[in-house]
């Protein structure tokens, strides 16, 4: 079958491939190492700074620096493919975005910033996001007469396997959109009006890559953590209740995305998310987006959704 010419198109613009690496600050790193430890995630201790991966993957997915007195996005790190980048720094420097790097960076690689004044790094890497959609974790089929269930005392830690997804607070959700097209090259999957977009990349991406919810300033609202089953995405929970880390919203679904979740809520008032079976787009794939109503763009079941969710704690305004 031929490929269309839309197809054709998505497979051959420049565009980032990767969240390579998101970068904020908090006040206290010995708080933040405790709750991503708990969380399962790999967590070392650099000179000044938190390195987030996870277990058994060699990638550093964020960095978390001391000494801001709230938590603070500093900068997002986009992964492109060599045979873009002079395309990339065209299509900044004729845009006008071009900036200095961040003085918390390596200063690699390309610099601009978004609409909302957020810092953008884009570098030459190895794609991180996900190749095809993520397996389940295999598990043995049990006979009729056995008990399927481990006993308590047995149950392994949840260990999420990489970062599916990042969502940001901005000011202007339409504006953000548009610039994550034409600058970024990105995609959009699905919208509820201007109050939330979700955008992937064209080649081969969760459902979404990032996303953005509508709120009076810039920010970092989730991250979010693939992990291998529901039954994990329910241990998650557990793990951190008993970890001392009692907010949290779910298990449930979501609608767009259709990904199972457990979101629990960290020091600073905004979350992580342990993720399981969200939709994938192959690369190249025309997804065909959609506005949805507010009503059918959050979640498919799952308890009430906490007043405060959609509540901007960087800037509290």
């Amino acid at each position: 079958m031929r490929a269309s010419a839309l197809t054709i198109h998505l497979e051959r613009r420049a565009a980032v491939h990767s969240v390579d690496c998101f970068v904020y600050s908090v006040p206290d790193l010995a708080e933040a190492e405790r709750f991503y430890l708990a969380f399962g995630l790999d967590v070392r201790r650099r000179a000044g700074h938190l390195e987030l991966r996870t277990h058994g993957h060699p990638h550093v997915w964020s960095r978390l620096h001391e000494g801001s007195a709230t938590k603070r996005l500093q900068y997002v790190r986009y992964g492109i493919h060599a045979r873009d980048l002079d395309e990339m720094r065209t299509r900044i420097e004729d845009a006008g975005l071009r900036t200095e790097p961040h003085d918390l960076s390596d200063g690699q690689g390309l610099w601009l910033r978004d609409p909302d004044g957020t810092p953008l790094q884009l570098v030459v890497a190895d794609k991180v996001s996900p190749a095809a959609k993520s397996p389940p974790t295999p598990v043995a089929p049990v006979p009729p007469g056995q008990g399927a269930a481990p006993a308590r005392s047995r149950v392994q830690p949840v260990r999420p396997r990489h970062l599916s997804h990042v969502l940001f607070f901005t000011p202007d959700v339409t504006r953000m959109v548009d610039f994550c097209r034409t600058i970024l090259g990105l995609r959009v999957s699905d919208h509820s009006g201007d109050l939330i977009a979700f955008m992937h990349g064209i080649h081969g991406s969760d459902h979404h890559l990032v996303a953005f919810a509508k709120s009076h300033a810039r920010g970092l609202h989730h991250s979010s953590w693939d992990v291998g089953s529901l039954d994990e995405v329910g241990r998650g929970s557990e793990q951190m209740r008993i970890a001392g880390y009692q907010q949290g919203w779910g298990v449930g679904r979501h609608v767009l995305g259709s990904n199972y979740f457990y979101y629990v809520r960290d020091p600073w008032g905004s979350w992580a998310e342990y993720s399981y079976d969200i939709d994938y787009v192959p690369a190249g794939l025309d997804w065909p987006a959609a506005d949805h109503p507010p009503e059918d763009s959050l979640y498919v079941w799952g308890p009430p959704l906490p007043a405060d969710f959609i509540t901007n704690q960087e800037y509290p305004g």
